[in-house]
């Protein structure tokens, strides 16, 4: 009888799901894993995740989650401690209450799961409380956060995965901030600066801490 398997990969950025990087070497520790298992095995489907880290929502994993369920297949993946501090993959495993098996750790299970997402969720709260409390402090002293020319400053140096990134994270602040704005835009408010006055109202403080321009919210609906 064959042993269904169905497989989730994930890495966090364009750039490394157009390059390969990452999702090559999950693909290989599936494969070699099926085929320690024999001729028996069988790879159904596989569903890759280009996510950050940071973002709750998971559309491939759903996906993947739900073939399993219809097909009592087992969902696979390579490596599960490099997703050991993403609590919400690891909330979803446990309660999708379906068989799993991670290349790297085949003996975990939904007990293991759970524990690693409790600590992972600990750790973001703890690393967010250090950054909050580092950067209050900073402003205290009268420090400015952030560069006034953003990425730009970088360009001499050539460190184009630098610049990459703070573009990366400004696209996925927009995003995050794509429901509110939507709802708001709903309601009535269309216009940039009253778009700025509801979000100032709602006390959403912007990327650098501080408050809502028209131009600041122009930026984030050009992202959008």
């Amino acid at each position: 009888m064959f042993r269904r398997f169905i497989a989730y990969r994930r890495v966090s950025t364009e750039q490394q799901g157009r390059s390969g990087l990452g999702l090559e070497a999950q693909e290989a520790a599936v494969q070699g894993f099926l085929a320690a298992q024999g001729s028996q095995a069988k790879l159904l489907a596989t569903y890759t995740e280009i996510e950050s880290g940071k973002r709750d929502d998971r559309p491939e994993l759903t996906k993947a989650l739900e073939h399993v369920r219809l097909t009592g297949a087992t969902l696979i993946i390579a490596k599960l401690d490099r997703l050991s501090r993403d609590a919400h993959f690891l909330l979803g495993l446990q309660k999708a209450e379906v068989d799993f098996v991670a290349c790297d750790m085949p003996s975990a299970d939904r007990f293991t799961v759970g524990i690693m997402a409790m600590l992972a969720q600990k750790e973001r709260e703890l690393i967010s409380e250090r950054t909050k409390a580092a950067l209050a402090a900073a402003k205290a002293r009268g420090r400015r956060l952030g560069n006034p020319n953003g990425a730009a400053h970088l360009r001499p140096y050539g460190n184009a995965r630098a610049i990459e990134a703070v573009r990366l994270d400004a696209q996925e602040r927009a995003e995050r901030l794509r429901r509110i704005i939507n709802e708001l835009r709903s309601s009535g408010v269309t216009s940039a600066n009253g778009l700025a006055k509801a979000l100032n109202e709602r006390h959403v403080a912007t990327a650098r801490g501080g408050t809502w321009t028209a131009r600041s919210v122009l930026n984030v609906m050009e992202r959008l």
